[in-house]
């Protein structure tokens, strides 16, 4: 690969910070600052019939997102908000 070529593939990638969602114990690479509950399911193979819980592993609390909520997720890992998704 030339310089040339090395430099265009860095440029087609995304640029900005890269989020890590943790759903059920396993984490994804997420480009965006925003997750729906659906894009959740998705990315964690969840059924589409059962709750998704947003658990904060700081404090231990649990609740359940609305279909149709939109969650902001934070830049980084060891800084981030500490929270992971499964169903409920």
């Amino acid at each position: 690969m030339t310089a040339v070529a090395a430099q265009l593939a860095r440029e087609d990638k995304p640029h900005g910070p890269m989020f890590n969602v943790n759903i059920e114990g396993k984490e994804y690479a997420w480009d965006r600052e925003t997750i729906t509950v659906p894009e959740i399911r998705a990315l964690g193979s969840l059924p589409s019939d059962t709750p998704v819980l947003e658990i904060n592993l700081q404090d231990n609390t649990e609740r359940t997102l609305a279909e149709n909520e939109v969650v902001e997720l934070k830049p980084g890992h060891g800084f981030a908000k500490k929270v992971r998704f499964q169903r409920g």
